[in-house]
């Protein structure tokens, strides 16, 4: 099929609405016919303008961390998703939580749900790394540092005052194992202290850590 052939030339990212139109150059009415690869299962929608291969089209859809990067950004993979990601919680993560300079905002699409909170610059630029999670597929994911300095930033009610409370959010609240906790970059996280929101309870968390 050649509109198969032609969508599996961009499918390692989420199609925007002009890839697919440029995959559907032939047709007289592209919007229509992309209407109608929707409604056949050949595409799904994951909002107005975005696309991944829907079942009919028998194409794999990129990793969901590259979905989440494109569906709303700039964003990068944060919070429990990237915990999980880097093994320092042992929960299966279900949604793809990241953090993004846009408004926060929630995704329900076919492929899952993917949640986004609302981090300030230049606090939302530091720790983010680019990993390669398949061959030509790379997602923007926060660092195990920011993923918990995130986590701790937008979590309500939570403000640290002593070392036992850090403790007790992260390994007992979250299950991180210490020996984890003591591995970390504190000098990284000391370098974001200035632009930090709660930044008392990131400088307590600095202060357990190297305190392990």
């Amino acid at each position: 099929m050649a509109i198969r052939r032609r969508i599996r030339e961009y499918s390692n990212t989420p199609l925007s609405h002009q890839m697919v139109s440029e995959a559907l150059a032939e047709y007289s009415r592209p919007n229509a016919k992309i209407s109608e690869l929707v409604r056949s299962g050949f595409l799904i929608a994951l909002r107005r303008g975005l696309y991944v291969p829907g079942p009919e089209a028998d194409l794999p859809i990129p990793h969901l961390f590259v979905v989440a990067n494109h569906l709303r950004g700039p964003s990068y993979i944060s919070l429990d998703t990237a915990l999980a990601h880097w093994g320092l919680i042992p929960e299966r993560v279900q949604e793809i939580s990241s953090i993004t300079i846009m408004s926060t905002h929630q995704y329900d699409t076919p492929i899952g749900r993917f949640s986004y909170r609302h981090l300030d610059s230049p606090y939302y630029s530091f720790g983010i790394e680019r990993i390669e999670l398949a061959p030509n597929q790379v997602a923007m994911v926060a660092s195990r540092e920011k993923a918990i300095c995130d986590k701790i930033i937008t979590t309500a009610g939570i403000n640290l005052r002593s070392r036992s409370q850090v403790l007790d959010f992260l390994t007992d609240d979250l299950r991180i194992d210490e020996t984890d906790l003591a591995s970390l970059n504190t000098g990284l996280i000391t370098s974001w202290l200035p632009d930090a929101p709660k930044r008392s309870s990131i400088e307590m968390l600095v202060n357990t850590i190297s305190s392990l």
